[in-house]
């Protein structure tokens, strides 16, 4: 296949594509230059005009071990040589059995024992809400209906997932079409409500992502497991941004010891290679579908479990046992935290949020709601792509990214920063 030249890509583009999360009066304008991505190579990404760029936020939030890694390209071509795909729908594959042992095996024995595959975060946080809800109906609990999450979560856009979103920009517009879930900011006001009637409680466990990289308080996790188990509620975890190795550890919950009797995987489940989701739950819940048709769990997806994207994540497991990941991670993340401490002495900066490898850099409001898009934008002339979440930078780059790269990018925000803000 040739490539196209830019011009090209960029009228054809506008002529007939729609891209999320995308103002497209602004995207179509005449004068707008669309960034066209052709390559790339670890943690660096190029463009059709040979210009080389920092992937500062890791492919939105998926890449891991980098791009082009040798031995997840490899175990797709092996993957392709067999067969790419066929239905999970009755039939099973090698790929899909041996994942589900790897993943089941990151968790202590005996606790998070079933894996469900699906797509997206989206569809993992939907299965997830179908068990859970399913669950209750075919125990004698019919009475527990109820939903609970958090103000400024954000757990997908599908319909069910996004009837836990607590932000109005995302989801506001089509609640009326949502199921009625709850929303609390803190522990204090879940512990007002009636928790005899709550189904789960739903938590992006230690950050909340879309909400800007906020932190939670250190220790709440921990005492939500201890609540919910008091009052016999489900605790399901969304670790779709911060599960395999984001927080510094596999799971973000096993910073407070936590293990949840649901969780959603995704992103960086393939190493940011192809789409694939995991939810992997308890046998006390997988017993509960046990018996005639009408218990079965009457939900799925054509590429369920699709054995390329098998192959990339059992690639990806791989290579966090061979290349010791988690251990060559430890020193980036305190290398962050003191590049980092030069961005809060920036006077545009209001807060430098950093939970392991992630980090959320929150500009002072200034009147402009293009403030961190702009300050992205001028990022790319000092080679790094990322974006923005209002007016929070986010920085999340892939784990091979060197250190002079990551000084790199840290330099990058601060220089944009300094030319937007005028600092």
């Amino acid at each position: 296949m040739t490539l196209r030249q830019p011009a090209d890509t960029a009228a054809l583009d506008k002529a007939h594509l729609w891209h999320p999360f995308t103002q497209h009066r602004d995207w179509n304008a005449p004068e707008h230059e669309p960034l066209v991505l052709v390559s790339g190579e670890g943690a660096l990404l190029r463009d059709s005009e040979g210009r080389e760029y920092i992937d500062g936020n890791s492919s939105i939030w998926t890449n891991l071990h980098g791009h082009r890694h040798p031995k997840i390209d490899a175990a797709i071509r092996a993957q392709l040589d067999r067969v790419a795909h066929t239905s999970f729908l009755g039939f099973t594959h090698p790929l899909a059995a041996e994942l589900a042992r790897e993943l089941v095996a990151l968790w202590p024995s005996d606790s998070l024992t079933r894996v469900f595959f699906s797509d997206d975060g989206s569809t993992a946080i939907e299965v997830a809400l179908k068990m859970a809800a399913q669950f209750w109906q075919q125990t004698g609990h019919p009475e527990r209906t109820r939903f609970v999450a958090f103000s400024g979560a954000y757990h997908g856009d599908t319909m069910g997932a996004s009837s836990l979103g607590g932000m109005a920009t995302f989801h506001g517009r089509f609640s009326a079409w949502q199921f009625p879930a709850e929303h609390v900011a803190s522990l204090e006001e879940l512990r007002s409500l009636d928790a005899g009637t709550i189904a789960a409680i739903v938590i992006e466990p230690l950050i909340q992502g879309a909400a800007g990289m906020r932190l939670w308080p250190r220790g709440m996790l921990g005492e939500l497991r201890r609540w919910c188990d008091a009052h016999g509620v489900l605790l399901i975890l969304d670790e779709v941004m911060t599960g395999f190795g984001r927080t510094g550890r596999m799971f973000a919950c096993e910073h407070e010891n936590v293990t949840p009797d649901l969780i959603a995987l995704a992103k960086g489940l393939t190493g940011g290679y192809l789409p694939l989701a995991a939810t992997l739950t308890t046998e006390r819940v997988f017993n509960a579908f046990l018996g005639g048709p009408e218990r079965t769990l009457y939900y799925g997806h054509s590429y369920t479990a699709n054995p390329l994207g098998c192959a990339a994540a059992l690639a990806s497991l791989a290579i966090f046992r061979d290349e010791h990941v988690l251990a060559q991670l430890a020193p980036k993340i305190d290398l962050l935290a003191r590049l980092l401490a030069d961005v809060r002495r920036q006077p545009p900066v209001a807060e430098v949020r950093q939970c392991g490898f992630i980090a959320g850099i929150e500009l002072r409001p200034a009147g402009d709601p293009m403030l961190g898009g702009k300050v992205c934008l001028v990022a790319r002339r000092h080679g790094l792509l990322t974006r923005p979440i209002r007016d929070t930078i986010v920085l999340m780059p892939p784990y091979c990214i060197t250190e002079a790269q990551l000084r790199a990018a840290v330099g990058a925000v601060m220089s944009a920063i300094r030319e937007v803000c005028g600092a």
